[in-house]
């Protein structure tokens, strides 16, 4: 990975600092793009220190803001010409319905909108690195998408939520794959695991009872790293895209997932929600 930029979101804890950790241990140029200054700076000394990288940078952004997204990735353009890897890993689930500042569902805006708007916006910079490769981190609670209710106004539920934004990213994985036929740049997507991580920090009473019992049998997040370190480092992966894997394995994701016009269709509605002209002609 020596010569490479990758930029990792929710670098700083779970599966993405340990993805980060993994990945400059191999040499690469890391970017980890955080929630807060204060945990992303104090990660990235420990994982420059832990490493012996010192190559790590850090960008701040709340994934929620379109804006800070926005702001997050001029910031990269302005700072590096190339992005060789795109690791979008932050997610959450939300026990209630919760609103952004833009007037979106918090759970579809983080987990999807935020990697549909960054993916496109730093696109000139990962055909610029090409052969370039975009991993997102899915998930195997997968619900096929409800574009009548597409956020959760009518219904809403955590898992519910969660289960649409991340089949959402998949299916925007293997549009990505398709728009992105000769350029260089692959898409692919996996589930890295039950995984014991703070993603339900959230949730209080008998649920976090239960994950606090459930929690000594999941895996670990450096488990659950093992599969993105695979598809962002491996030369066995570099002409590999549109897959979906689970323990470096390409499987089958769930049926929903290869409605290619479900993919056009949420590619069109994300455009509108995120306030972003695309070139249509089959590229991004």
């Amino acid at each position: 990975m020596k010569g490479k930029t990758v930029l990792i979101t929710g670098a700083n804890t779970g599966i993405g600092r340990a993805t980060t950790l993994a990945l400059a241990g191999m040499g690469a140029k890391i970017v980890m793009l955080c929630h807060t200054r204060e945990r992303g700076q104090k990660a990235m000394e420990e994982i420059k220190e832990k490493s012996d990288n010192p190559d790590i940078d850090l960008l701040v952004a709340d994934l929620s803001v379109q804006a800070d997204v926005r702001r997050a990735a001029a910031e990269f353009a302005a700072r590096y010409s190339r992005l060789h890897v795109l690791i979008n890993n932050a997610g959450v689930i939300l026990p209630n319905r919760v609103v952004t500042g833009d007037g979106l569902e918090s759970t579809l805006a983080v987990n999807y909108l935020a990697p549909f708007l960054l993916t496109n916006l730093l696109r000139d910079r990962l055909k610029a690195a090409a052969p370039a490769r975009i991993i997102n981190v899915a998930s195997g609670i997968q619900r096929a998408l409800d574009f009548a209710d597409l956020q959760g106004e009518k219904r809403y539920g955590g898992l519910r939520a969660y289960g649409e934004s991340k089949t959402a990213l998949i299916l925007h994985t293997y549009e990505l794959a398709r728009r992105l036929a000769g350029t260089g740049v692959t898409a692919n997507c996996l589930h890295p695991g039950d995984i014991r991580t703070d993603i339900f920090r959230h949730y209080t009473g008998l649920f976090k009872l239960i994950l606090s019992i459930s929690g000594p049998l999941m895996r670990s997040p450096e488990k659950g790293a093992q599969t993105p370190v695979y598809l962002a480092s491996s030369p066995k992966v570099q002409n590999v895209t549109g897959r979906y894997f689970v323990n470096r394995r390409p499987v089958k994701s769930s049926a929903s997932t290869y409605d290619e016009s479900a993919a056009r269709r949420l590619w069109d509605i994300s455009a509108e929600l995120t306030k972003l002209e695309i070139n249509m002609e089959g590229t991004l």
